[in-house]
């Protein structure tokens, strides 16, 4: 019986709408998400069905669960033979101009890293070159829960390069398959917050569908007892009322298990042991590959298994889809596999290693690993997990490529004659495994596995071993051991130059700089660019350039920036994309020191792009680029939130995940405080950790009111990098300036509430001290403070003239900050000219008050600045101020009457009850009651409490304030 398709038309009309926006040049992505069984399948084969009759170009892929073994890219591989089956020229001539698509047509060697770039380009070109204005493709790809981590890249590096493509995306997935840590969690909460990604929730049937459905399903309207019955027992699952529909009346089973085993259960026995071959494989198989199998397992099987096919397809058991035998639901496949005995599922999957064996081209390495494991073959699941290690690092897929080596890695010891076997040593199975742990940022395992590497090596290859080693300590920062693993691996290697030596030194030479061993950094470096350009290195010498421009930096920027660019040349004209992205993240560093912010974004770009596409998004330097591209966005008022990648939960993210603090507290986030506090323990490991969140987290302090714990918390961060990095660091600078603003806050509320507020001041001089002391440090010759630091000197000394009470002298200090900001850092430019307005309004400039005000709540509403704007509102009524679009705020009941107003005005002053009675000419009473008002609508306990309160909110006329 066929599935009919019912109700569901919201989520027709979005699909459909989402196509014809494609077809008018506006592609998008569209997240089919629901539990399984819901019904996603068959929505998007009726939206792909209603789409080719309107003449639309439809693709559905699919992706395959092969547990613990991955197939990469087996979704778009699926998708480009599709596509090279109905339109051959054109993929033919895409494939032309980008040899790497043909990876995925089962063409092209090995090669390097950046080939992965070149494959993602080639699949987002076939797919623009196959769609056109008359002709939108809809390309879809089912079961994303299930997609490899290569697919999953994919599709972020799609999703980011829509443009004007006639391409509409659609991505089905399972929400209740999502735990915590499944790896497409992330995926998808990342592409749902890009602007051309929509989120369509599939929910339940309703039981007026469920009545729908099964009238469509039986051809006659059911008894009111059966809906109730199967709308109950379903839950609204679609597939399990089928199923439950499609049962006798009154013969109901009593788990919904009993319901899918029912159906393949009423089968002559051939059948359902057909069928249980298949459902081993998952919820497809191809033809060829389940003959193979079956006649494997019994030879009887062979001679009827196109008559038992029939029949399981017959009885809606297996279908035929897109060319694949399949289950008609992948929870059926489940069930009849869960039923198998446990020798009966051992002997199914060893049918399929005998026909895998018999003729690999039935299948992948991957699906051969995969029921080798299962049937406890242990040899050949060993000589399979490497064999698709090497065909994902073939196809760039290094998440993939690291689960199956490590495959192989926990079989070596159980396969006595591994080497034999496999065809290789430990060693370099270990070394591969380190290079792939890396590219997934899984820095430490890849030094544990390097390590293993080292200790494994003969004798001729442990220096090689002993400098990758090297490489994978350095990035998780423990400099001291990788100089010492360089350092051993020199003394091992002849002195005759070898491309092994120019690495060992460029290694060496690397671990030097960072720990400040200036002449003899110099002197290897030298060393490794003569051995390099001497045997023809491009890139151990591209290598050594960038140490070199690291070292000459500090003396000499435009060297160093001409040493930068010609060594990206080498590693690009010798495709090392690992060299290119550690000389982007220095170039990118290099232009934000000297405010070029502009420059910063685009070298962030373009090395955050070229990480991606090669899979090394995760890396150190692709975390460090990410972090200087959300820099940047911060800078320039794009305060929206940063999306992260997926990465394991044991992994930071370097710079990115403490660049986003800035626009998180920018924006008022609520958990940042919580967010903050959770990485101090990590703050005598990496001091920028310290530097970002506590500075980030005293700022939020300072607005909530808790001046003192924000000065506290800075004077705690400057304590701890003084002793770590230089008691003159320049990060002193923001920090002092953002403890100088909350002692500015205090001292401001002291003289409202007539405090002295002399101890503040006391209390900000080394702050004062600090700025001008690191603001006059000796730099070397041709260096200067950069922008960003001279925009922080010009706030920290308005900031402590607000402090003092210096009205008059604030208003230049605070032009002289908005200026400094001009550099580019929107953000701060607005906080400044916020402050701007504020001294104006208390030197009496109250027509330049406002204007400064009103262009600072302009640019605050439009970064989504929300504090800032609160602020800025607040400001404008306390000094009531004609700014435009702040009348009508904060409607409310905490709004004071103008007699309120006026009593808590004098309040404020210090008066007594009948002293402001004289004054407004009420009684004591009267006055009385209207206190009783101010402190109800504000929530204040007392009178000290509430002067506070409207102060903060606006409420309260600066006047009001003594003095």
């Amino acid at each position: 019986m066929s599935t009919p398709f019912v109700a569901r038309s919201h989520q027709v009309d979005v699909l459909r709408d989402a196509l014809v926006r494609a077809g008018a040049g506006a592609p998008g992505v569209v997240l089919v998400a629901g539990d399984a069984g819901v019904g996603k399948s068959a929505l998007v084969r009726e939206v792909a069905r209603r789409a080719a009759d309107g003449g639309a170009a439809v693709v559905v892929a699919h992706c395959v669960d092969l547990g613990e073994i991955g197939l990469p890219y087996l979704p778009f591989a699926e998708a480009v033979a599709r596509l090279r089956e109905e339109c051959p020229e054109t993929v033919a001539r895409v494939a032309a101009d980008r040899p790497a698509l043909g990876r995925l047509l089962g063409r092209g060697d090995l090669g390097d890293d950046a080939d992965r770039l070149q494959l993602f380009d080639a699949l987002a070109e076939l797919f623009a070159a196959v769609a056109s204005a008359d002709r939108p493709l809809l390309l879809v790809v089912e079961d994303a829960h299930w997609a490899d981590a290569s697919s999953r890249d994919v599709l972020r590096f799609l999703v980011s390069r829509l443009h004007d493509e006639h391409v509409l995306l659609v991505v089905s997935y399972r929400t209740d398959d999502l735990h915590r840590r499944h790896p497409w969690r992330p995926v998808a909460l990342e592409l749902a917050r890009h602007p051309r990604v929509q989120r369509l929730e599939l929910p339940p049937f309703t039981p007026a569908e469920v009545r729908e459905f099964a009238t469509a399903l039986t051809g006659r309207a059911p008894a009111a007892r059966t809906v109730r019955r199967v709308a109950e027992r379903s839950g609204g699952n679609a597939y399990f009322a089928q199923e439950l529909l499609e049962q006798p009346d009154d013969e109901l089973p009593g788990s919904l298990a009993d319901v899918l085993r029912a159906r393949v259960e009423q089968l002559d026995p051939a059948v359902q042991q057909l069928v249980r071959v298949a459902s081993v494989a998952g919820r497809r198989v191809d033809e060829p590959l389940l003959r193979a199998a079956a006649g494997a397992l019994d030879a009887g099987l062979t001679a009827g298994f196109d008559a038992a096919l029939r029949e399981a397809v017959g009885h809606h058991v297996l279908a035929v889809e897109d060319g694949h035998l399949a289950f008609r639901h992948a929870l059926l496949a489940e069930a009849v596999a869960a039923d198998l005995l446990p020798g009966e599922t051992t002997a199914v999957h060893r049918a399929y290693v005998t026909a895998l064996r018999a003729e690999p081209a039935l299948g992948s390495a991957a699906e051969l690993a995969t029921h080798a494991m299962q049937a406890h073959d242990l040899p050949t699941a060993l000589g399979a997990s490497l064999a698709a290690g090497r065909a994902a690092h073939t196809l760039l897929a290094p998440e993939e490529e690291l689960r199956h080596l490590e495959v192989a890695l926990r079989l070596w010891d159980a396969v006595p004659a591994a080497p034999e076997e496999s065809g290789e040593r430990r060693d370099a199975v270990l070394a591969r495994a380190a290079s792939a742990a890396a590219a997934t940022a899984r820095r430490d395992r890849a030094v544990q596995l390097a390590r293993s590497a080292v200790e494994e090596a003969t004798d001729a290859d442990r220096p090689r071993r002993r400098t990758a080693l090297a490489r994978h300590l350095q990035a998780v920062e423990r400099v001291a051991d990788a100089l010492e693993q360089s350092g051993l691996a020199l003394a091992d290697l002849p002195t005759a130059p070898s491309a092994e030596r120019a690495w060992a030194l460029a290694t060496h030479a690397r671990s030097l700089v960072y720990l400040d061993r200036t002449l003899e950094a110099f002197a290897t470096t030298q060393e490794a660019l003569a051995v390099a350009r001497g045997i023809g290195a491009l890139d151990a010498e591209s290598d050594a350039l960038t140490t070199l421009a690291v070292m000459v930096a500090d003396d000499d920027a435009d060297q160093a920036e001409q040493m930068l660019h010609q060594a990206l040349e080498r590693a690009r004209s010798v495709g090392d994309v690992v060299t290119q992205l550690r000389i982007l993240t220095n170039m990118a560093a290099n232009r934000y020191d000297v405010g070029d912010l502009e420059g910063t974004g685009r070298l962030a770009a373009d090395g955050v792009g070229l990480a991606a596409a090669a899979g090394l998004a995760n890396t150190e330097h692709g975390l460090e680029l990410a972090g200087y591209a959300a820099l940047v966005a911060y800078q320039r008022g794009d305060l929206s939130p940063v999306p992260a990648p997926a990465r394991g939960p044991d992994e930071d993210g370097g710079l990115l995940d403490v660049a986003v603090f800035y626009s998180a507290a920018a924006r008022g986030d609520e958990d940042l405080l919580d967010r903050a506090r959770a990485l101090e323990p990590q703050w005598e490991r990496d001091g920028l950790i310290a530097l970002v969140t506590g500075g980030c987290a005293a700022d939020v302090l300072t607005r909530q009111g808790a001046t003192d714990e924000a000065v506290a918390l800075v004077s705690r961060v400057v304590t701890l990098l003084s002793e770590a990095w230089n008691p003159q660091f320049f990060g002193g600078l923001w920090l002092s300036a953002l403890a100088l603003a909350a002692l500015a806050d205090a001292a401001e509320d002291d003289r409202l509430h007539g405090r002295d507020p002399a101890p503040r001041v006391e209390q900000g001089e080394p702050f004062r001290e600090r700025v001008e002391s690191t603001a006059a440090r000796p730099l070397p010759p041709g260096r200067r403070v950069g922008p960003e630091g001279l925009a922080w000197v010009a706030r920290a000394r308005a900031e402590h003239a607000r402090l003092r009470g210096a009205h008059d002298e604030a208003v230049e200090l605070w032009r002289a900050s908005v200026e400094a900001f001009g550099y580019g850092n929107r953000y701060e430019q607005t906080r400044s000219r916020s402050r701007w307005a504020q001294a104006l309004l208390e030197a009496g400039d109250r027509t330049e008050a406002a204007r400064q005000a009103t262009t600072a709540l302009q640019d605050a509403r439009a970064m989504a600045a929300v504090p800032l704007a609160e602020e800025l509102e607040a400001l404008a009524r306390r000094g009531r101020l004609a700014v435009p679009g702040t009348a009508s705020e904060r409607a409310g009941a905490d709004v004071l009457t103008a007699r309120e107003s006026e009593v808590l005005a004098l309040v404020a002053q210090g008066l007594s009850n009948n002293q402001i009675g004289a004054r407004l000419f009420i009684s004591g009473k009267t006055v009385s009651v209207h206190i009783s008002n101010v402190l109800a609508k504000l929530g204040a306990s007392g009178r000290a409490e509430a002067v506070s309160i409207a102060h903060r909110r606006g409420l309260l006329d600066v006047a009001a304030a003594p003095g």
